[in-house]
């Protein structure tokens, strides 16, 4: 027999038996938990008719059961780190693969692109458009520097769990706050590209650009090719990677100081680099913070 309790940032249920392992759900746990469990029923129900749901359930409901799966077997083999491991940074892969998935939940509940509408926000806020601006301005040089950057957004918060996991031999509560609040930014902007699917300038104002891509020397034309073809497109408002780099740059600073340094200016260019690169509306950066606080 248990009960549930919460105690220093985790979910629990407090075992009465003596023969019975203690499973512990930390926040994010119940987060991630509850939004794939969503998406699930989401796939199998209203948006049931969209291309792939049925698989998309699949996969949504898979890393829903997955995860108490790994804290069970977490509390019944404790000698085993890498299960404690791979339960612990159980968000890594979900933020990774669920983006890709979001396809049949966005045909149902908002299939019309609103980039026409993005692009008058930001007309009428700026009084002009910022990718096609910076295209004229920023140097191929300077490109390269801000597309290897850009690419930053897929490593520096993966270092920065691994940093905080290594110095504290485990998951500490400052581990535990920084996930939380990750994985807290990272559902509500994918709920946010549902409701505002937008494909951005590198394709909606093409026509506006001196050529079909981004100009670079050596590194620009690749990276930029390879995110040309992802699993989803229509992932612009709001910035997601302005609100992960920020989300990882204050908990840098409140945690691990030196790593805040490290990254600043690298997380700073990877912010830029959404506007010259032609990813993002202005908008979509200044949205971006809200969603951040």
């Amino acid at each position: 027999m248990s009960i549930w309790s919460f105690s220093e940032g985790r979910v629990r249920p407090v075992v009465t038996s003596s023969n019975e392992a203690l499973v512990r759900f930390r926040q994010v746990d119940l987060v991630l938990m509850v939004a794939c469990s969503v998406a699930a029923l989401m796939c199998v129900g209203p948006a049931r008719w969209a291309p792939h749901s049925g698989r998309n359930a699949l996969l949504f409901l898979f890393f829903a059961l997955g995860l108490p799966a790994m804290r069970m077997l977490e509390a019944r083999f404790p000698r085993q780190q890498l299960l404690a491991i791979v339960a612990d940074f159980w968000l890594l892969p979900v933020s990774a693969l669920a983006h890709g998935w979001l396809g049949p939940i966005v045909d149902w509940m908002n299939p019309v692109l609103k980039d026409a509408q993005l692009v008058a926000v930001d007309q009428k806020l700026f009084g002009f458009q910022a990718a096609v601006a910076l295209a004229h301005v920023v140097p191929p040089w300077a490109n390269d520097v801000l597309m290897l950057c850009y690419y930053g957004h897929f490593i520096w918060p993966l270092l920065l769990g691994v940093y905080l996991y290594a110095r504290g031999r485990g998951a500490t509560p400052g581990f535990d706050e920084y996930l939380l609040g990750l994985g807290l930014l990272l559902g509500f902007n994918y709920a946010a590209y549902s409701l505002v699917p937008a494909v951005g300038p590198r394709y909606f104002l093409i026509g506006a650009f001196d050529g079909p891509a981004t100009q670079g020397w050596i590194l620009t034309p690749l990276l930029e090719s390879m995110m040309r073809t992802p699993m989803y497109t229509r992932d612009c408002f709001p910035s997601g990677h302005t609100g992960v780099m920020l989300v990882v740059l204050f908990y840098a600073f409140r945690f691990a100081r030196r790593f805040f340094w490290v990254m600043l200016f690298p997380g700073m260019g990877l912010i830029f680099a959404t506007l010259a690169g032609r990813f993002h509306y202005a908008i979509d950066l200044v949205c971006a913070v809200p969603l951040v606080l």
